[in-house]
This record gives C-alpha cells, sequence and structure tokens, in this order.
C-alpha cells in the first residue's frame, strides 16, 4: 500500500509514548489519524498536534480490553474519517513485579490490554479490509518477546504470544491483500518505568544487566519506533515486512 494511497489510520494508546509519536508522524505524512485511548484528555492535545503536522485528526475514548468499547471508537472514526487503511496496535500496559510480587488483576490488565487486546482490535478491523482487498494491521510488540526479562514475566509472556497470534493472522489474510506485521521495539522512552522508584529502578537494572538483556543505559525516543511504524504503514504492495527489530544505538561509542 503506497504512502498516497493508505490515507486513514486508526491508532490504539495514542495518548502517549510510542501512540502519540506514531499518530503525529502519520499527520506530516498526510493521515487523517483516528486517536483512541483511556485517557482522553490527553488525546485532544495530540489530535491538535496532527493537525498542526498536516493531517487530520478525530479522537474517541477507547479501552481495547472492552469488546464494546472497540467497536464503538470503530463505529465513530469510521463515520468521522472513513474505513481504516491503517492499524495501529500500540495500546500496552506493564509493571515491573518478579511473579510471587503481581496481583491476580495486574497479570490480567497486561494480558488483557497487551494481547487480547490487539486480538480484539484485529478481530474488528480484518472483515473490513479483507472485504475491501487492502489493509495494514500494525502490531507493537516488544524485544521482550525474543529477550525475556525478569520483573516481567507477564508483559514478556504478552507480547511474545502477541507475535504468535501475529503468524497466526497473516497466515489467515495471505491472499487478501492485507497484511500483518510486528514492530518489536527495544528500550524506548516512555511512562512505564516512571513510578518504580530509584532503589527498585536500581534492582531492576541490575537484574537485567546480570542476565544480559541490557548492555547499557541507553533508550531511544518514541519517534524512532514511530519512523519504524509509518515505514511499515507506507510499504509499496508487492513487498511485506513482517518483523521490524528497532533496537537504540549509542553514537557515543567507537568500535569495539
Amino acid at each position: 500500500m503506497s504512502d498516497s494511497a493508505a490515507r486513514t489510520a486508526f491508532v490504539t494508546g495514542a495518548s502517549s509514548g510510542i501512540g502519540a509519536a506514531t499518530a503525529r508522524a502519520l499527520g506530516a505524512r498526510g493521515f487523517a489519524v483516528a486517536l483512541g485511548a483511556r485517557r482522553t484528555e490527553r488525546l485532544e492535545e495530540v489530535a491538535r498536534d496532527v493537525e498542526r503536522a498536516g493531517g487530520r485528526a478525530f479522537f474517541c475514548a477507547l479501552d481495547v480490553r472492552d469488546a464494546d468499547s472497540i467497536d464503538a471508537f470503530f463505529d465513530a472514526a469510521e463515520s468521522a474519517l472513513g474505513p481504516a487503511d491503517v492499524v495501529v496496535s500500540n495500546a500496552g500496559v506493564g509493571f515491573a513485579r518478579l511473579l510471587g510480587e503481581y496481583t491476580a488483576e495486574e497479570l490480567r490488565t497486561e494480558l488483557d490490554t497487551n494481547l487480547l487486546g490487539p486480538m480484539l482490535v484485529a478481530r474488528r478491523a480484518a472483515p473490513g479490509m479483507v472485504e475491501r482487498g487492502a489493509g495494514e494491521l500494525i502490531f507493537v510488540s516488544s524485544l521482550n518477546a525474543v529477550a525475556p526479562r525478569t520483573f516481567q514475566a507477564g508483559y514478556t509472556a504478552s507480547k511474545a504470544g502477541l507475535e504468535g497470534f501475529v503468524r497466526v493472522l497473516q497466515m489467515e489474510l495471505e491472499g487478501s491483500g492485507v497484511r500483518a506485521g510486528v514492530v518489536r521495539p527495544g528500550p524506548t522512552g516512555s511512562e512505564f518505568g516512571a513510578g518504580y522508584g530509584a532503589e527498585r529502578s536500581r534492582r531492576i537494572l541490575a537484574s537485567w544487566k546480570h542476565w544480559g538483556v541490557m548492555r547499557e543505559l541507553h533508550w531511544m525516543d518514541a519517534e524512532r519506533v514511530a519512523d519504524a511504524i509509518v515505514t511499515v504503514a507506507t510499504t509499496p504492495s508487492g513487498m511485506h515486512l513482517d518483523v521490524v527489530q528497532v533496537v537504540p544505538v549509542d553514537t557515543r561509542k567507537g568500535p569495539l
């Protein structure tokens, strides 16, 4: 699907971080963007950014854990902007816990938001795309899916499950004109770790370094991940970006 042909995108989890950065980047490419998230007060500001960047914007409350909320969001967004050419499933949540420290509700929240939510969104979006013979379903995963981390059992399980789901979806959509792909970010600056506290953060980072899943204290900006998502969303027909892994590069270091 070319950049000029794919003009409408729906983005979940668009109130901050990667979702907000993706909405702005799509707006700068001329897309009409429907923004969905639970924090609607933040969506209004992101919508203004999209329009200042050159796109059109619509925003509406969305809780991806709730199928009725997904239906209401799609109905409203389609009425305002038309059917989605691109759907970016980005909404996510993560807790910093050892397994025994999780509550049952926290585990459910991670799995419902990060795994069931994208499945429900795809279930709503895919049939219309198949009927139109074109569409792009983009799922924001995590490096955790292939490099598990301590203190993130539920988050890691949900992202590994998400990538398994996308592989099944790709097979089901084969030949339909609808593509499903994964963008797999490495460490990215976001609000996820904002409330951990200094002592807990040191404990988590020490564990990650011990297990070799974090070599340095270096993070990407959300805008770098958004660039990768836009690249997938605007890939010409006839090819398929299956999994795009985006990792930070510390430019301060020289070669080994």
